[in-house]
């Protein structure tokens, strides 16, 4: 059971910036993997970025170059820093942590507008 908790979503411009953090309520050495998805209305939830326990990363295409996935294991926090935002990128935002088993466990969710 892992408590996951998103904040830093907010109302933003295209072109702004956005920090999302993520905060588990364990030791991310606990977490196999944890990512960002993202949800907009009438659309499927996507993979948007994810970082694995050793360090690699992923970022979906539509986000390469302007996004950048990153952790503090101190914090039991993971973050998404989001540079050039797009309107496109108007969604609910959740994480998800894997646990060794692959059991997933998902936060509430940040929405993030971006205004043209």
């Amino acid at each position: 059971q892992v408590r996951l908790v998103e904040s830093g979503g907010g109302l933003v411009q295209a072109g702004g910036s956005l920090r999302l953090s993520c905060a588990a309520s364990v030791s991310l050495s606990s977490i196999n993997r944890m990512g960002w998805y993202r949800q907009a209305p009438g659309k499927q939830r996507e993979l948007v970025a994810r970082i694995i326990s050793g360090g690699e990363t992923y970022y979906a295409d539509s986000v390469k170059g302007r996004f950048t996935i990153s952790r503090d294991s101190a914090k039991n926090t993971v973050y998404l820093q989001m540079n050039s935002l797009k309107p496109e990128d108007t969604a609910v935002f959740n994480c998800a942590a894997d646990d060794s088993r692959g059991l997933r466990s998902w936060g509430q969710g940040t929405q993030v507008t971006v205004s043209s």
